[in-house]
């Protein structure tokens, strides 16, 4: 495996919302070290996210070890957080924070199926830390510009292939096709959760300066 590929990936800014839908994995190497990535419906991968919101609740789920689920809220749904012995210092935030506390996670996407067939997505933490309401009002913005960016890219790339005079030179978006033929959420879906999520942001402005 080159250099390149051996440098950590970027973490990616996503809502709650379509992060839980990001159920598609996939690797782009047969390399047993090749890295995963969740496959976003807006058109990009995603081998590490960064998300930031309010830790609503915490619980040792774990039965010979200790095993902690966190709840994380963003303004677009919940995130779930696991960290065991393999995530110590992660762990340890979960156990000794009080709920409620904004935190900052960085971790990957994990998949894993339900006895029904249906696939729930949740994060192993590579690192979790306190912060403050500032710093979490900046990560919705930020992730609400990201998550646009992206969602943008997405719809000039369909308008492009539904266009039949310039579907042959039309650049190529792999990301944007697999999201395509791996979901069936249109991406405006997205565009309203980001809406939702700097409205909110706002009333909560409006609410401290009144």
């Amino acid at each position: 495996m080159s250099q390149a590929e051996l440098t950590r990936e970027v973490a990616r800014r996503v809502f709650a919302s379509e992060f839980n839908d990001s159920t598609y994995t996939f690797k782009e190497s047969d390399d047993e070290r090749a890295p995963n990535f969740a496959l976003l419906p807006t058109g990009d991968r995603a081998n590490r996210a960064f998300i930031v919101g309010t830790l609503t609740e915490t619980e040792d789920v774990g039965e010979d070890s200790e095993y902690w689920r966190g709840r994380v809220v963003d303004p677009t749904g919940t995130f779930f957080v696991y960290a065991g012995q393999y995530q110590p210092e992660a762990a340890s935030i979960l156990r000794e924070t009080e709920p409620p506390a904004y935190v900052s996670v960085v971790g990957k996407p994990r998949t894993y199926e339900t006895e029904d067939g249906s696939v729930n997505v949740s994060v192993r933490p590579e690192s979790i830390a306190v912060v403050d309401a500032a710093t979490r009002d900046r990560w919705v913005v930020e992730t609400a510009e990201r998550t646009l960016d992206r969602i943008e890219a997405f719809e000039e790339w369909e308008a492009e292939q539904e266009a039949p005079e310039s579907a042959s030179t039309a650049p190529t978006n792999e990301y944007a096709q697999m999201a395509r033929e791996q979901y069936d959420s249109p991406v405006v879906n997205y565009r309203n959760d980001v809406i939702q999520a700097l409205e909110q942001l706002e009333e909560q402005e409006a609410d401290a300066t009144a």
